[in-house]
């Protein structure tokens, strides 16, 4: 009975100990990075360098908080991209927490997987893949659209992706936008602003950009036979 209180104690000092790391961590970060908690904050086996989830991004500190590193973590032993793993679960997360309701949803007849993808109307490589939108729905990958104009708010890109989602019929007016270069100008309550915050938290740089429904981020325009490949589905 002795043994085992012993050892309880010790296993009780033990979590505290991790407990507090990860505070000290998260309270460090939180003077210049807001909304970051301790449940976000992770041992790494690295000693003295810990994990930070941002929304959907990653990255890593010292045990105070006062130093941070942005880049992959790699074991070479077991050849693994950790960084990578954990960015495919933080966008998961991220993910899930977007209401369909803001997107524009081309669905799959026999939906198998989901491809979030951020787009811009004025992107050639966006007007391509959606040119070949069919070959993306026929494999059983339903495409969610999200828009991210490059060129940024109240531009022309931003004003025809408002115009799309003002339309009475959505899917049409996009297909309208990035095949014909017709858009009918229209304002109402819109999601693109909040699209934009979620492409920056998403770290998106470029368009398209598509998330796979594992997490997966793909750059570019990849057809729809290729991509099947790229994810191994």
């Amino acid at each position: 009975m002795k043994s085992f209180l012993v050892g309880l104690g010790v296993f009780v000092m033990f979590f505290g100990t991790v407990q507090a790391d990860e505070a000290s961590v998260a309270e460090g970060l939180s003077k210049v990075i807001p909304n970051v908690k301790k449940e976000s904050v992770s041992k790494t086996p690295i000693d003295g360098l810990y994990q930070v989830i941002v929304g959907a991004r990653v990255i890593y500190a010292s045990k105070d908080g006062r130093y941070i590193i942005q880049g992959e973590m790699v074991d070479l032993n077991k050849r693994e991209n950790m960084t990578e793993q954990a960015l495919k679960s933080a966008r998961q997360l991220e993910l899930a927490k977007i209401d369909e309701k803001t997107m524009i949803i081309f669905p799959a007849k026999d939906e198998k997987h989901t491809l979030t993808i951020f787009s811009d109307i004025d992107c050639g490589y966006c007007r391509k893949l959606h040119a070949s939108i069919a070959s993306y729905t026929d494999a059983g990958m339903t495409v969610r659209y999200l828009f991210f104009p490059r060129s940024g708010p109240n531009t022309e890109s931003y004003f025809k992706a408002v115009s799309v989602w003002c339309a009475k019929d959505r899917n049409n007016a996009l297909t309208d936008a990035k095949i014909n270069n017709k858009v009918v100008n229209k304002t109402c309550d819109n999601p693109v602003d909040e699209h934009m915050k979620l492409a920056q938290m998403f770290g998106v740089t470029g368009t398209p950009a598509i998330i796979a429904d594992d997490g997966t981020m793909v750059p570019g325009f990849v057809p729809a036979k290729e991509l099947v490949q790229h994810l191994g589905w």
